[in-house]
């Protein structure tokens, strides 16, 4: 999106990708014309404009000369005590404020909009007939927009309304342009986890009923972060990674996958290969090799590679390295220590704990304490010990969350 001031100095102008944005603000929508101007006309019809006076008299010269230039909307009051609900209740694009008015000063007013979330970006043109020095420093230390002595000049009333308009019909466009990037991001932000969920149900569901697995690996490998001092970020993103740490499983077997009873080594063996194809299924495979993949189960999921996405890269990984050990006697590299990466040793804590602590067709859930010494027999073996202590230290959320995600029969 580009937005710029036109060179017409008689036709401000934005633009814009999209028709609709409301550049003057306050719920007020100018539509664009097909190549995304927004025309000056348009833009003074459609304003608001607060006049605040104690001399009817002003205001009705003000009004005359705006209604001449072509504006159209006017909200007034001659009572300085009525000025602020007036622009509470009107939401103006501009307001014309004299100083000098009984029981409430121009000066109060423009303080107390200043202060006020909702009115301190209105613009405010301080009518004046006095020209002390000191009361426009007392009126600068508020920030008004401008400045216009009485006795008023028409013409230069009209430029500096001209030259408001057009800076507030900037901002409040930016305004709306990050609004709209920040529900989009929201959007983007929804539909990743979305996508993320489905491919780790699709990869748990072959062998457990409800998913659940892979959402509580996912938050204990969060809260094991969490402890070792991961940014709130990193925390996050390792949460959704790690719930497609299995994402493998779709190209293994049925018969190997749901064996009731302990694997021949041959299985055990395609069982290992989940890992290797994990990472393949998240990354994007090469033009080269894509043929050999068209025959592939999983070649409809590496259509989804995406590894210029922290996230995907992240998983990826995870997938390769959460069956490494401590020692160097995992799979499927063989990798020993801190070559492992940590995502990896994470997730191999908090997933070894989950299958310890759920049925399986192979075995039944076993009891916490017996998981948590299990868990303790691998240090330094099977886990990284530093990993093991942040898991134990932060036993408590562990077991909460098993609960908030335990199986529902």
């Amino acid at each position: 999106m580009s937005i710029a001031p036109s060179t017409d100095s008689s036709t401000p102008q934005f633009s814009a990708t999209s028709h609709g944005i409301n550049p003057i603000g306050n719920g007020t929508t100018i539509n664009a014309s097909c190549n995304g101007e927004i025309q000056y006309s348009e833009m003074v019809a459609r304003a608001k404009v607060a006049i605040v006076d104690d001399e009817e008299v002003n205001i009705l010269y003000v009004q005359r000369q705006l209604k001449e230039e072509g504006y159209r909307h006017f909200y007034s009051t001659v009572e300085s005590t009525h000025a602020l609900s007036l622009i509470y209740k009107c939401q103006p694009d501009v307001v014309l404020l004299d100083v000098r008015m009984p029981k409430v000063s121009g000066l109060e007013i423009l303080e107390l909009m200043r202060e006020d979330q909702s009115l301190k970006r209105i613009p405010v043109i301080v009518l004046t007939a006095c020209v002390e020095p000191n009361t426009k420093l007392q009126a600068l230390k508020y920030g008004p927009s401008d400045f216009l002595a009485k006795p008023l000049d028409s013409s230069e009333l009209l430029l500096r309304m001209k030259n408001l308009l057009t800076v507030k019909a900037y901002q409040d466009f930016l305004t709306a342009y990050s609004v709209e990037l920040e529900r989009q991001t929201a959007e983007l932000a929804t539909s990743r986890q979305e996508i993320i969920n489905c491919l780790a149900r699709a990869a748990e569901f072959r062998d457990d009923d409800t998913g659940n697995h892979v959402a509580r690996v996912g938050r204990y490998a969060a809260i094991i972060a969490d402890q070792l001092g991961f940014s709130k970020q990193d925390v996050e993103l390792l949460e959704q990674a790690a719930q497609l740490h299995d994402i493998g499983k779709i190209g293994v077997e049925d018969s190997v996958l749901l064996k009731d009873g302990k694997l021949d080594p041959e299985e055990f063996e395609r069982i290992k290969q989940h890992c290797s194809a994990g990472r393949s299924i998240i990354q994007p495979v090469s033009n080269g090799r894509a043929k050999d993949y068209q025959r592939h189960t999983a070649f409809g999921a590496t259509l989804l590679g995406v590894s210029k996405i922290p996230i995907m890269k992240l998983a990826a990984t995870i997938a390769q390295t959460h069956h490494e050990k401590w020692d160097g006697s995992g799979y499927p590299i063989g990798l020993a220590g801190d070559d492992i990466p940590i995502e990896g040793r994470i997730t191999a804590v908090a997933d070894v704990f989950d299958a310890l602590s759920s049925k399986r067709p192979y075995k039944p859930a076993f009891p916490r304490e017996k998981c948590f010494q299990i868990l303790e027999e691998g240090r330094g073996k099977h886990f990284d010990p530093r990993v093991l202590d942040a898991f134990f230290a932060r036993s408590h959320d562990i077991v909460q969350t098993q609960i908030e995600y335990a199986e529902v029969d």
